[in-house]
């Protein structure tokens, strides 16, 4: 999935201003009404002539004197694109075609490879592969950097046009020419576009006791996705859960509104996250509500760089009110709020009117989380050849039996196939058996574990 500019982090304000499901009624913008005389504004507030007539004076050179012929219409669409890039990295022009794909994206279904990018610096950057998608088959990671696209080099002035072709008929090929994060050579990576149907929340047990829990990005339906696996896990396990690791790495963002409802299903009470901005509309703040799904056992939260937005008010709710222990690496660090402003039935502006806040009261714009076990990038080689067999008292011939010896053979669980090359999973469940050891989880009657 190619996203313009950050699609998938994408924080919808409030439902009065966030993106609708029907667009609102086509609209001629007219001019403000003034409320005071001119005369009254500041000069802070008025526009520089200089700045008009540099303008104008621009915009007739480009119209005499450029090699091609270049309409009005092109013109001030540029103009408008501009005047919002050069704002921040998330703000933005949506044009039908990107109304279109952003509402895609909130829903998890559409055609491309699977993949976030974000401006940097004038260049095309990965903020995360979505789970189970071509690009995440293909090797790309977070932090890659696209320099070709079908061998035409990424241009720093048509980044629009670039994440345009990233998208496709399913089916097609699509080569992307990539560096990779400390590497000095690109790569090219050859891909099939498909259609994306992403289930943003999913799980399984590790062992008995120990659930993994995985959240791949934040969607419309991603807190009852994750509530209704956790409910299937608690009743595969058969008894009440010990602890679970939440898995939130390479998770590039999404819906505030789902952000806030994760969260509030492992807490009990407490702020989940605050934002705040010029205007009185964008000062807000979410509690938490009585329940936990887990029912107070031990959590687990694994972030890494590619951790962003969405995932980062999550993994900073469960930290500050210590309802979870984060390991992993240091998070992307995006922590201000777009809202979908529409002009017209097929035009909006996705501007940057708030940051958001943890419930500590921090702004992590730029600074990102720090987890409270740091994880180096590292990777469990396999063994060379079987492992020996295991050999005991129950070997010896005609041993005394145990109590809980059967006379049939001793198969021992497999072991799960992650965990075997999963660093950092590794070793969240062992900090997780810690931590289960050392607190007994509070059962809640069946009532007062639900959330409304």
């Amino acid at each position: 999935m190619s996203r313009r500019f950050f699609f998938p982090i994408l924080l919808a304000l409030s439902c009065a201003l966030a993106l609708a499901a029907d667009p609102p009624p086509a609209t001629t913008a007219a001019a403000p009404t003034p409320t005071a005389p001119p005369n009254a504004a500041s000069a802070k507030d008025a526009v520089d002539l200089n700045d008009i007539r540099t303008f104008t004076a621009v915009y007739s050179l480009v119209k005499q004197a450029y090699v091609d012929d270049v309409d009005d219409h092109r013109l001030m669409q540029g103009a408008i694109r501009g005047l919002l890039a050069g704002l921040d990295p998330h703000s933005e022009y949506l044009g039908k075609e990107q109304l279109q794909n952003l509402t895609e994206d909130t829903t998890g279904n559409y055609d491309g490879l699977g993949i976030e990018v974000v401006q940097v610096e004038g260049t095309l950057r990965v903020v995360a592969p979505i789970d189970d998608t071509p690009a995440e088959r293909a090797g790309i990671k977070a932090g890659d950097t696209i320099v070709r696209i079908d061998g035409k080099p990424v241009q720093s002035d048509d980044l629009d046009g670039a994440v345009v072709l990233l998208r496709g008929k399913p089916g097609t090929s699509i080569t992307l020419t990539v560096l990779h994060e400390k590497q000095s050579v690109p790569v090219d990576i050859t891909m099939k576009r498909e259609v994306i149907r992403i289930a943003s929340a999913r799980g399984r047990l590790l062992e008995s006791g120990y659930a993994y829990l995985r959240v791949s990005q934040f969607q419309a339906d991603t807190g009852m996705q994750l509530r209704k696996r956790i409910e299937r896990l608690q009743a595969d396990n058969k008894t009440p859960l010990r602890g679970a690791v939440l898995d939130l790495r390479s998770n590039p963002g999404g819906l505030l509104t789902s952000a806030v409802e994760v969260s509030d299903e492992f807490l009990d009470s407490g702020v989940i996250v605050t934002t705040r901005g010029r205007l009185k509309e964008s000062d807000l703040s979410f509690r938490a509500t009585p329940g936990d799904l887990l029912d107070g056992a031990s959590l687990v939260v694994l972030v890494d760089n590619g951790t962003a937005s969405a995932a980062e008010i999550v993994a900073g709710a469960l930290k500050d009110n210590h309802r979870a222990l984060l390991m992993g690496r240091r998070t992307f660090g995006k922590g201000s709020v777009q809202t979908v402003l529409p002009l017209d039935a097929e035009h909006a502006v996705k501007l940057t009117t708030a940051l958001y806040y943890t419930p500590s009261g921090i702004s992590i714009q730029a600074a990102g989380i720090q987890p409270d076990i740091a994880l180096a990038d590292l990777a469990l080689s396999q063994r060379e050849g079987a492992p020996p067999p295991a050999f005991g008292e129950r070997d010896l011939h005609n041993h005394l039996k145990g109590a809980d010896e059967t006379d049939g053979p001793t198969t021992p669980r497999a072991a799960d196939r992650d965990l075997q090359q999963d660093y950092a999973l590794n070793e969240a469940l062992n900090a997780l058996k810690v931590l289960a050891s050392r607190s007994k989880p509070t059962v809640l009657p069946p009532a007062a574990n639900k959330k409304g």
